[in-house]
């Protein structure tokens, strides 16, 4: 059985999938993470990354960076609708100015003996990640950096131990001397 025809011209669009950070200052009060998250999940929305954390306590301001990926056009609907919530002052997309610092801080753990011991300490060496803590069968491994070296690391470790990992999720600022 065939479709009915339609008087429409229906284009089917397959916009490709981007991944932006967007950096929103928010009243520190409770429920306003919840309303924020409540955004994204109730849209269906996915969060790759999530931080929050009050900036400036004279103001009682928090900035929550969220690290989200869709269509152009979802990134924008995220964002008017981000813009129009109560409790938020302003929300910023750090992938379209450009001029942002992102990092992340991993804890990764590595169990091993002998020679996976020393390859452990010379990947974390290259990686400039340091050992927070040591014992006869284990590693913890502090890592900082963009998330693509945190992935790079924790993948490079999986052969040789990799027993779990902690990541706070990214956080993101502005370069120059502007505020947000």
């Amino acid at each position: 059985m065939s479709q009915p025809a339609s008087a429409y011209f229906l284009e089917e669009r397959h916009d490709p999938n981007e991944t932006h950070t967007l950096s929103v200052l928010v009243a520190n009060e409770p429920g306003v993470l919840a309303r924020v998250i409540g955004l994204f999940s109730g849209r269906g929305y996915n969060i790759e990354s999530l931080t929050v954390s009050e900036t400036e306590s004279q103001k009682h301001v928090s900035r929550i960076t969220i690290v989200t990926t869709g269509t152009p056009m979802v990134i924008q609907q995220i964002k008017h609708q981000l813009d129009r919530m109560i409790p938020v002052y302003q929300v910023v997309d750090m992938t379209l100015t450009g001029k942002s610092i992102e990092r992340e801080l991993a804890m990764v753990k590595v169990k091993g003996a002998g020679d996976q011991r020393i390859e452990a300490m010379r990947l974390a060496e290259v990686f400039r990640a340091r050992v927070v803590d040591a014992t006869n069968e284990s590693f913890v491994f502090e890592i900082t950096g963009g998330t693509s070296k945190i992935n790079q690391f924790v993948d490079l470790m999986r052969p040789i131990g990799l027993v779990e990992v902690s990541r706070t999720g990214v956080a993101a600022i502005g370069r120059g001397p502007k505020e947000m």
